[in-house]
């Protein structure tokens, strides 16, 4: 497996589980929070076992493919629980309001409910996966400044043995 696949899945795997569980999935909407860990989290395992200095384009390759790992997540298993857990979320969202302000609380309900279709769920999911793609390919390039301690202008290893 490329040296870059691994770490770039697993951050990934973090942005799509994050992304998709109901409540959790509401740190995505501080600058997609989860994007960005996840970039940076594939950043860091390359450069933690990378024998060469990581560059800021391997940061963004790392971070842009993460972003794609987790966007599949997204549109495969995170449009189909949207669709599901949607109504106990908004329900959730309701009763908060209610008790925050009562006179309020109805009309936001109606307002849920009234674009609440299938299609909807699947162009926010969509959406959502480009918007991780994005974020992550900015969390990747920023890992390589806050992780990468070695200079990029050392000595390249010797060629291996036994050509």
């Amino acid at each position: 497996m490329n040296n870059k696949l691994k770490p770039a899945i697993i951050g990934g795997v973090v942005i799509g589980l994050l992304s998709i569980i109901p409540i959790i999935n509401l740190g995505n909407i501080c600058c997609c929070l989860w994007a960005i860990l996840g970039g940076l989290l594939a950043t860091y395992l390359y450069v933690k076992d990378s024998p060469l200095p990581a560059s800021p384009g391997d940061g963004a390759i790392l971070g842009a493919v993460a972003g794609v790992v987790g966007g599949v997540i997204v549109i495969i298993l995170g449009i189909p629980i949207s669709i599901v857990a949607g109504g106990i979320t908004r329900e959730l969202f309701v009763r908060l309001m209610e008790s925050i302000n009562p006179s309020q609380a109805e009309m936001i309900r109606a307002q849920m409910l009234s674009g609440l279709t299938v299609a909807r769920e699947v162009v926010n999911g969509i959406v959502l996966a480009v918007c991780l793609v994005i974020f992550s390919t900015l969390g990747g390039l920023l890992g390589v400044p806050i992780f990468e301690k070695r200079k990029r202008d050392s000595v390249l290893p010797p060629p291996p043995q036994g050509f």
